[in-house]
């Protein structure tokens, strides 16, 4: 087993701290008390060609694998989770477009998505389909050469802003998940609208929306796979979003960690810094080891992936954890903080609110229980 990264990688790594350094990490605050969606900064990833790593140079990207990619995430999170979670929404439509788009939707779609001209989404979740993705209520009967599109998406990352959507739909209803499809929507499309933007406990400048469907016709070139293929393309697209949230929570635990370090030495009481007491020491220690522990899991998720071995099961190992390891470590970082840490004058309060997030999306942490113990009977 070999942890050093390849020349490639450390030259990447090199200059996407940098960027994060000067244009991320600075703005962080700003994003989130402005509560707009950060075009600067997405900008920024098109022009340094970061939304594209995944995507292989013949589509325009720069065609590394899922162990970088991962790896790009977990900085770009430790200096700005909400660009983080852009950069991370954005593969979920990147995915299933390569791993199941014909060669036509391809190289219509991808030299955009990588290039950042367009940004993606992934649509699943409905008001009555979110931790049982099988009851997806959207319909996409086909009527001559188009299928029509009629239904509500909810709690959608990147919605309304990126310009590329995959959406999950039944195209048999009555059928189940053996009805479910997958569909490649632009969002232009006639009787593609947007509704609700959610005011959330977090993340104000993440765009997360409602999508609506009234009567949306979608040539049958949109559709990925075949009918009824659906359900396997969201549960696989899924598997490596998994692996972005479970370094996006590395990422942000490392950010809370560092701040709670600097705190700890600079805070003086009874005459010393709080570092010094054993207390304080203790949880510092507990905080690094388990972010060490999530973060080689998750990039073991990725490594496995990118040799086309059986990942799926670490990638919700590696999102429980590292999910609920953030939470514990912005929890630990705002008590290490005091009083100091419950007001808006230190940043590990926002920390700890966002930190919530990753136990909820991409599959909640009993969701992902689930899907470990199916494994683990399985096997």
């Amino acid at each position: 087993m070999d942890f050093n990264l390849t020349e490639e990688q450390e030259a990447i790594l090199k200059e996407v701290r940098e960027i994060c350094r000067k244009h991320f990490q600075p703005r962080s605050a700003e994003i989130n008390e402005k509560g707009e969606f950060p075009w600067d900064n997405v900008n920024v990833l098109a022009q340094s060609d970061l939304l594209g790593v995944t995507i292989p140079e013949e589509y325009g990207g720069l065609g590394m694998d899922y162990s970088t990619w991962t790896l790009i995430g977990e900085e770009l999170s430790r200096a700005c989770t909400t660009t983080g979670s852009i950069y991370g929404a954005n593969l979920l439509c990147v995915y299933p477009i390569l791993m199941f788009g014909n060669e036509e939707q391809k190289r219509k779609f991808l030299p955009p998505l990588a290039k950042g001209e367009a940004l993606g989404a992934f649509a699943l979740t409905e008001p009555e389909a979110g931790s049982d993705a099988g009851n997806v209520q959207t319909t996409a009967i086909l009527d001559g050469n188009d299928y029509v599109l009629n239904g509500t998406k909810i709690f959608i990352s990147n919605g309304g802003v990126a310009k590329i959507y995959i959406i999950i739909a039944n195209a048999k209803p009555g059928k189940g998940v053996r009805g479910l499809s997958a569909f490649i929507v632009e969002k232009d499309t006639p009787g593609f609208t947007f509704g609700q933007e959610f005011d959330k406990m977090a993340y104000p400048a993440l765009a997360n929306r409602e999508l609506i469907f009234q009567d949306c016709r979608v040539p049958r070139e949109s559709l990925l796979l075949g009918e009824g293929k659906g359900f396997r393309i969201a549960m696989k697209t899924l598997d490596v979003g998994r692996i972005g949230m479970g370094i996006g929570a590395v990422g942000l635990a490392q950010t809370a960690y560092e701040a709670a370090v600097k705190y700890a030495r600079e805070r003086v009481q009874f005459g010393k810094p709080i570092s010094s007491f054993q207390a304080i020491q203790f949880a510092l220690a507990d905080m690094a080891t388990e972010i060490e522990a999530a973060r080689l899991l998750v990039l073991k998720a990725a490594f496995l992936r990118d040799r086309e071995e059986k990942f799926e099961k670490l990638a919700a190992m590696g999102k429980v954890y590292a999910s609920e390891v953030c939470m514990r470590v912005t929890t630990k970082a705002v008590q290490i903080h005091g009083g100091y840490g419950y007001t808006k004058d230190y940043p590990v309060e926002r920390y700890m609110r966002e930190a919530k997030l990753f136990e909820i999306v991409e599959g909640t942490s009993e969701i992902q229980r689930s899907v470990i113990a199916n494994y683990l009977l399985k096997e």
